[in-house]
C-alpha cells in the first residue's frame, strides 16, 4: 500500500449527479470512443508540487502525483482496472503467461513495435536490469520496494530478444500487478548513481504516448507533447500541462479557464465551488484511498492491551465521522469494511461485523478491564493511571484534525480522555508516526491491485527500525503466516479467501480502524472525456480528449 497524507482530502455510464456515487467498481469519466473526440487540445491539470525524482521505483519518487505524471510517459506490464484487478498492457506486451508453477516461470512477449525514446527496442535486457536494481542484492540502489523482485532467481531471453523468461525462487502470486510497473531502460537501471539521482530534474528516456517537451522549475510546470515515435493508438490530446497550484486556488483557476479539472477530495468548499461553475461537472466513483485511525499497540504503550483496543474501537462511531466529513459530498456515506480489498473490487467483503458502534458494550468492557470512573463524568483510571490517549495529527491537515476532534468527543462519553497533538506536517511521519510517537493517529492508505504483496508490510513483525508500514507495531504471527501463504498462492480464488480470513483477524486485533473511502470526487470540464473519477483504475491519457 502507499500512504497519502492528503492535506485537503488529501467504465460505466458517466454523468453521476453531485453527491451520488457511481456504482462500486466502476468509473465516472464521461466514457467516449476516442475516435469521436476532437483531434488536439491541451489538458491542463494541477499538481501539489513538482516530483523530486522521476524514478517511481526510487524511494523519493514513490508517491501518487509522480505516478500520475509518469503514466503518460513510461511503459508497464499491466494496468489496474476498475474492478480492482489488473489487465495486460498490450502497448508493452503481446502476452504474459505462467508457463510453469513448480518452479514458477513466467514468459513475457514484448510488443515488437515497443521502443524507447532513443529509438532502441525494448528487450529482455531491460527486464533483467530492472530486477537487478530492485531485488535488494545491491545496497547502493535506493529502491522503494523489493517485493516480488527479491523472489526472482533468473531472467533470460526466450526465442528472441523480445521474449523474456522469468524464473522464480519461490512462488509469487501477484506477479501480474506487482512487477515491471513501470519499466525503466537498462542503461538507467544498470547504474546505481543514475537510478538514485539521475532523474531528479526530468525523465531522461521514456516510452509512452507522450514525451517531455519541457519542465520549468521557475514556473513549476511540466509540459508533455505527443510522442511521434509512439506505436500504440494515437493520443487525442496534443499536450498535457501540469502546473503546481495551491489547493485554495483550484476553484478560481478552473472558473477562470486556467485548468480543466481538479480533485475535490473531502473539501466541501471545493465541492460547492465546482457545482457553481458553468460548464463543469462533478464526477465521482469510489477510489482506492481510505481514511483510518491507527492504534499504537507497541509494548509499553497504553494501547498494547488488545482487549482495551477492542473496547475503544466499539466506542468510535465511524458512521458519524463519515457523515460529518464527507456526507455533504457523497450523500449517505459508505463505510470501509475491509483492510485489504477496496470497495468495488472482486475480493471485497465487509468483515467489520463485531466492531460496530456499541458504546454500552464499550462501557462494560472498560469496566471489566479495571478502567473505572472514580466519579460520574470523570476520566477512567486504572492503578492510578488515567485513560488518556494522545491523538497526533499533522497541523496543516484539517481532515485529520476533524477526525481527532470527533473521536475526542465520542470517547469522552466513555470516560476516555483524548488529547489532540497537532505537529508540523513536514515532521508528521519522520518524528511521530514512523517512530511510534503517538497513541492514535489518522491519515490515508491507498489500496492497490496487488493487495497481498503491498499490504503485508503493514502487519509485519517490527524488528528494531524495520517496521515496514506497521507504525502501530501491532503484530499477530497468525496474520503474517497467512500473508506468507497468500503471497505464494497462485490460485486467485483461494488467495481471495485467504485475504478475507486475514482481514477478520486484523479487525479482531484492532490494528487500525478503517473509516470511509475517499470521496473520489473530481471537478471536470464537461467537454473532457475519458477522464475524471477513475475509481480503482489507472489513468489512460491516450484515450483522454475533448468532445467536438
Amino acid at each position: 500500500m502507499a500512504v497519502a497524507v492528503a492535506l485537503v482530502l488529501a467504465g460505466c455510464a458517466g454523468g453521476a449527479q453531485p453527491g451520488v456515487a457511481a456504482p462500486h467498481g466502476t468509473q465516472d469519466i464521461n466514457p467516449r470512443d476516442p475516435a469521436t473526440l476532437r483531434d488536439g487540445g491541451t489538458l491542463r491539470l494541477p499538481l501539489d508540487n513538482l516530483p523530486v525524482n522521476y524514478n517511481y521505483n526510487q524511494t523519493d519518487g514513490h508517491e501518487d502525483q509522480t505516478h500520475d505524471v509518469l503514466w503518460a510517459l513510461m511503459p508497464r506490464a499491466f494496468d489496474e482496472s476498475p474492478d480492482g484487478g489488473v489487465t495486460l498492457n498490450t502497448d508493452l506486451l503481446e502476452a504474459a503467461d505462467l508457463i510453469s508453477s513448480n518452479p514458477q516461470v513466467v514468459r513475457y512477449r514484448i510488443n515488437p513495435k515497443a521502443v524507447w525514446s532513443t529509438g532502441r527496442p525494448i528487450t529482455w535486457e531491460d527486464f533483467a536490469a530492472q530486477v537487478r536494481a530492485n531485488d535488494g542484492s545491491d545496497p547502493t540502489y535506493q529502491f522503494s520496494d523489493k517485493t516480488g523482485y527479491v523472489d526472482i532467481w533468473r531472467v533470460g531471453p526466450g526465442a528472441t530478444s523480445k521474449e523474456v523468461v522469468v524464473t522464480f525462487r519461490k512462488p509469487f502470486a501477484e506477479w501480474r500487478g506487482r512487477l515491471f510497473n513501470g519499466l525503466y531502460p537498462e542503461e538507467f537501471n544498470a547504474d546505481p548513481a543514475l537510478f538514485n539521482a539521475g532523474w531528479t530534474q526530468r525523465p531522461e528516456v521514456t516510452a509512452g504516448p507522450f514525451r517531455v517537451e519541457s519542465i520549468d522549475q521557475t514556473a513549476k510546470t511540466i509540459t508533455l507533447v505527443r510522442n511521434e515515435g509512439w506505436w500504440g493508438a494515437r493520443p487525442r490530446l496534443e499536450k498535457i500541462v501540469w502546473t503546481v497550484t495551491e489547493r485554495t486556488a483550484l476553484a478560481d483557476r478552473l472558473a477562470n479557464n486556467e485548468i480543466d479539472a481538479y480533485e475535490i477530495g473531502s473539501s466541501t468548499d471545493l465541492f460547492e465551488r465546482a457545482r457553481a461553475i458553468p460548464g463543469v461537472a462533478v464526477r465521482r466513483a469510489i477510489p482506492k484511498q481510505y481514511y483510518h485511525v491507527t492504534f499504537n499497540g507497541a509494548p509499553g504503550a497504553i494501547l498494547a492491551d488488545r482487549a482495551l483496543r477492542q473496547a475503544i474501537a466499539r466506542g468510535i462511531d465511524r458512521a458519524a465521522i463519515a457523515q460529518r466529513l464527507v456526507g455533504r459530498i457523497v450523500g449517505p456515506p459508505t463505510l470501509m469494511g475491509n483492510h485489504i480489498y477496496p470497495i468495488g473490487s472482486t475480493g471485497y467483503r465487509d468483515n467489520s461485523g463485531g466492531f460496530g458502534f456499541d458504546p454500552a458494550a464499550a462501557q462494560r468492557e472498560l469496566d471489566a478491564l479495571g478502567w473505572l470512573r472514580p466519579s460520574p463524568g470523570a476520566v477512567r483510571v486504572k492503578d492510578g493511571r488515567p485513560l488518556r490517549l494522545r491523538f497526533v495529527v499533522p497541523s496543516a491537515n484539517p481532515i485529520s484534525e476533524q477526525v481527532g476532534k470527533i473521536v475526542l468527543d465520542q470517547l469522552a462519553r466513555l470516560g476516555v480522555e483524548v488529547v489532540i497533538d497537532a505537529v508540523p506536517t513536514a515532521r508528521f511521519f519522520v518524528d511521530f508516526v514512523n517512530v511510534g510517537n503517538f497513541d492514535l493517529t489518522a491519515f490515508q492508505w491507498v489500496n492497490t491491485g496487488s493487495p497481498f504483496s503491498d499490504a503485508a508490510g503493514l502487519y509485519q513483525e517490527p524488528r528494531d527500525s524495520d517496521i515496514g508500514g506497521n507504525f502501530g507495531r501491532i503484530h499477530d504471527p497468525a496474520i503474517s503466516a497467512k500473508f506468507a501463504a497468500g503471497v505464494g498462492e497462485l490460485d486467485d480464488a483461494k488467495r481471495t479467501e485467504l485475504g478475507n480470513e486475514i482481514d477478520k483477524l486484523i479487525w479482531d486485533e484492532v490494528h487500525h480502524i478503517p473509516l470511509f473511502p475517499q470521496t473520489g470526487a473530481w471537478a471536470v470540464r464537461d467537454t473532457l472525456a475519458n477522464f475524471g473519477a477513475r475509481g480503482l483504475a489507472d489513468p489512460d491519457y491516450a484515450r483522454t480528449g475533448f468532445t467536438p
